[in-house]
C-alpha cells in the first residue's frame, strides 16, 4: 500500500504517533486491526516493474545462453552477480552455515549463496545474493543494461535504445503487490 508521512507526534510518555495519509480506502482493515498490535514496515516507494520488463531480461538471457552454449539459469545467476546493491554479507555459525544457504537458495535460481572465512572463531560469512523477483526499478533496469551489454558483446541483436525505453517507462504502471 503506498502512503505519505504527514506527521510525528510525541505523548507524554514518551511514546511516539506516526501519521500516514492513504489514497487507497484502509477502513475495514482498520476496524479490523485497531485493537491489537500490528507489524509495521515503512520504507522508500518505488514502482514495480512491469511484467514486459522481466519478460525482455528472459529473451535476452536465452539468447545469450544459447549464443555461449550454457544453461539460461547460470546466465541469470551470473548476471546477478554482477549489478550492484543485491546482495548482503552475513556472519553465522559453521554449524548454522548449511541451513542457511539451503534456505535461502531454496527461493528461486537467482537466490545464491557464497561461504566466505570469518575471522570470528566457529563462524563463517555467507555473501547472499537476492533474486530479481525482489528488485526495485532500478535494479531490474541494471540487470537488464547487464545482459543487454552481454548480448551486444556477443554481436545479438537487443532491442532499439527507444524501445527498451518503453519498456522502463511502464514500470511504474505496473499493478501493485
Amino acid at each position: 500500500m503506498i502512503a505519505k508521512l504527514r506527521d510525528l507526534t510525541l505523548t507524554r510518555d514518551g511514546n511516539q504517533i506516526v501519521s500516514l495519509e492513504l489514497k487507497a480506502d484502509f477502513t475495514e482493515r482498520f476496524d479490523a486491526l485497531k485493537d491489537g498490535d500490528v507489524n509495521v514496515e515503512i520504507k522508500k516507494y518505488r514502482p514495480r516493474r512491469s511484467l514486459d520488463a522481466n519478460a525482455y531480461c528472459w529473451v535476452l538471457i536465452h539468447k545469450l545462453a544459447e549464443a555461449l552454449s550454457m544453461d539460461p539459469a547460470d546466465v541469470y545467476r551470473h548476471a546477478i552477480r554482477e549489478i550492484g546493491g543485491v546482495s548482503k554479507i552475513i556472519c553465522v555459525s559453521e554449524d548454522d552455515a548449511e541451513t542457511v544457504a539451503r534456505c535461502w537458495s531454496s527461493r528461486g535460481i537467482g537466490w545464491q549463496v557464497e561461504q566466505m572465512p570469518s575471522k570470528l572463531p566457529g563462524c563463517v560469512n555467507l555473501m547472499l545474493w537476492l533474486g530479481s523477483s525482489e528488485y526495485d526499478t532500478k535494479q531490474m533496469s541494471d540487470l537488464i543494461d547487464a545482459i543487454i551489454q552481454d548480448c551486444q558483446a556477443v554481436g545479438i541483436e537487443t532491442d532499439t535504445p527507444d524501445e527498451i525505453e518503453r519498456i522502463k517507462s511502464l514500470w511504474g504502471t505496473a499493478p501493485e503487490r
